[in-house]
């Protein structure tokens, strides 16, 4: 390279520190939270304002558009941080900087064509989906992919940095703009008496509206972060070349980031069967179309709920992959062993607490989250797929820990073919709860391949009486105790507070009980024995936490 070119590096290049990193993942593990939680919940004023028939449009477009913006951007972040580290690992702000200009050029081109595919052939994916009030949404939220590719790219390098805390602070302003800009224009559209597709599009823009703030504040960041590197590194002339990413290219990121981009979408993909399946069973079966879709907007009264637990298990989970490849690559085997039984049995006591709690008190938590008990048989049952979605969850990280990350994608691809085919058996006979039942298997079936793929792997010692007996008495003693409570509950506050509305009478019998059923369930697995001290412990990071709280409450003995 000629002089001319070469930037001059500093005689003491910037490093990152372990504390820094460390700072930095607790930011972004909290920001994923708090950002999850508001992507998760955010349905619920939806329904709240918009109603069902609104509610099912956009939860039949919403998987649609997940599954376009994954093939558009999730390869991106990983492979610019990995390739931004290397570059940085060799002192070359140079190259650092090509790698995200040619990251940006492929997320734009990606990010467009995507656009194209969603904003003009929306008419042709609304007849796939068999509903023409989804095509305005279709449309609606496309113009998120102008701002997501760049912002993600973005995201990518500061994480490939070291820096984490951009990527937290843009997750969050991302969801708190895209949640407040649906709740006004929900408000304002449904006030001015908009049809509901018009509502639902405008409940859509609301992920277009967060893509920008979050690009927004990551072009604050990189707007700082040019003018420290400016300091650091700079020619003669106070400027900066970007220069070119000549090791690594075009064709080399795109083979890494291809992969994983096809592995992210297999998720999406699962809950993309109901939205091309669902809606047109239902009409014909003799549904019009907006009551079709009214009745699609029932059928997810119960998913928020049982992606929230999902969300508390995937914490777990993000802690469990690393701890489990790091004990195996040291050859710790009885270490890899401990944490990944200890994990699947905690998790699987979490999803059946879940999913027999959620199905006991369907109704008032229907009540409560959306004004009515419409649809609380379908919840109930859709509540049972919690128990197999949190074990489908850690097990494929357990299989990701241990290098099988392939086999947990396949397995997904098997569930997303049970869906459909059991969708096109039971929806013409069941309606919606044949859905909810077809769920339960599709997540059964993610599950119980995960653990197949994982009979080999020596887990200890893990008997019949330990992993199901104990739990599922626990569980039946949780529920029957729940059901009476919401029995109880309900009686006296009636009688107590007469002039109570319907649903805050149901809002406090669903927290009454739900409490109620948490602490018995919490107690009873400790006084069967269903966990021990030792398997608390062996959860990496969780456990240690869980174990000085219990102790401290007396629950089990020090």
């Amino acid at each position: 390279m000629r002089k001319g070119n070469r930037m001059r590096q500093s005689p003491n290049p910037p490093t990152i520190s372990g504390g820094a990193i460390v700072k930095g993942a607790v930011v972004l593990g909290a920001a994923a939270v708090v950002s999850k939680l508001l992507g998760t919940m955010q349905k619920i004023p939806l329904q709240n304002v918009a109603g069902d028939s609104v509610f099912g449009i956009y939860n039949a477009v919403y998987p649609l558009y997940t599954l376009i913006l994954f093939l558009a951007t999730a390869g991106f972040p990983i492979a610019v941080s990995r390739f931004v580290a290397e570059e940085r690992a060799r002192g070359s702000a140079a190259g650092a900087l090509g790698v995200l200009k040619m990251a940006l050029a492929l997320s734009i081109a990606t990010g467009l064509s995507c656009f194209v595919l969603l904003y003009f052939g929306a008419g042709i994916l609304a007849s796939w989906i068999g509903n023409g009030q989804t095509e305005a949404a279709l449309r609606s939220v496309s113009f998120a992919l102008f701002f997501v590719p760049v912002m993600a790219t973005l995201r990518g390098y500061f994480q490939g940095l070291g820096d984490m805390a951009p990527t937290g602070v843009s997750q969050v302003a991302e969801q708190l703009i895209r949640v407040a800009v649906m709740v006004a224009l929900l408000i304002a559209f449904v006030q001015a008496g908009a049809s509901d597709a018009e509502i639902a599009a405008g409940a859509t823009f609301g992920s277009a509206a967060g893509a920008l703030a979050g690009l927004i504040v990551m072009s604050v960041y990189w707007r700082s972060h040019r003018k420290k590197e400016k300091r650091l590194y700079s020619d003669d002339s106070g400027t900066m070349r970007a220069g070119e990413a000549g090791r690594v290219g075009y064709r080399r990121f795109i083979a890494y980031a291809f992969p994983v981009c096809l592995g992210s979408i297999v998720l999406p993909m699962l809950t993309l069967a109901d939205t091309f399946t669902v809606p047109r069973l239902l009409m014909q079966s003799g549904y019009g179309e907006a009551e079709a879709m009214r009745q699609f907007g029932l059928y997810n009264h119960g998913l928020p709920l049982v992606q929230l637990v999902a969300m508390i298990v995937s914490s777990m989970s993000v802690a469990l992959v690393p701890a489990i490849s790091e004990a195996k690559a040291r050859g710790a085997l009885a270490e890899v062993r401990r944490s990944a039984a200890a994990s699947l049995r905690l998790t699987w006591l979490i999803g059946l607490a879940a999913s027999a709690g959620m199905a006991v008190t369907a109704v008032p938590l229907n009540v409560m989250f959306y004004k009515d008990a419409a649809g609380s048989v379908t919840m109930m049952i859709l509540a049972c797929t919690t128990a197999f979605s949190v074990v489908q969850i850690v097990s494929a990280a357990i299989l990701q820990g241990l290098g099988a990350e392939r086999a947990a994608a396949y397995h997904l691809l098997a569930a997303a073919a049970v869906k459909v085919g059991l969708n096109l058996w039971l929806v013409p006979l069941w309606g919606i709860e044949g859905a909810a039942v077809s769920a339960i298997a599709a997540y059964a079936t993610a599950a119980g391949l995960n653990m197949i793929r994982l009979k080999g792997f020596p887990f200890g010692r893990l008997s019949w009486r330990d992993f199901a007996m104990k739990p599922l008495l626990s569980t039946l003693v949780m529920a029957i105790v729940t059901a009476a409570v919401v029995f109880a509950a309900d009686l006296l506050v009636a009688n107590v507070f007469p002039d109570l509305s319907y649903r805050w009478r149901q809002t406090a019998v669903a927290i009454v009980s739900v409490g109620c059923g948490a602490s018995v369930f919490g107690v009873m697995l400790f006084r069967t024995g269903a966990i021990s001290a030792t398997e608390l412990a062996a959860v990496p990071k969780l456990g240690t936490k869980l174990l000085r709280i219990l102790r401290k409450w007396r629950i089990l003995p020090n």
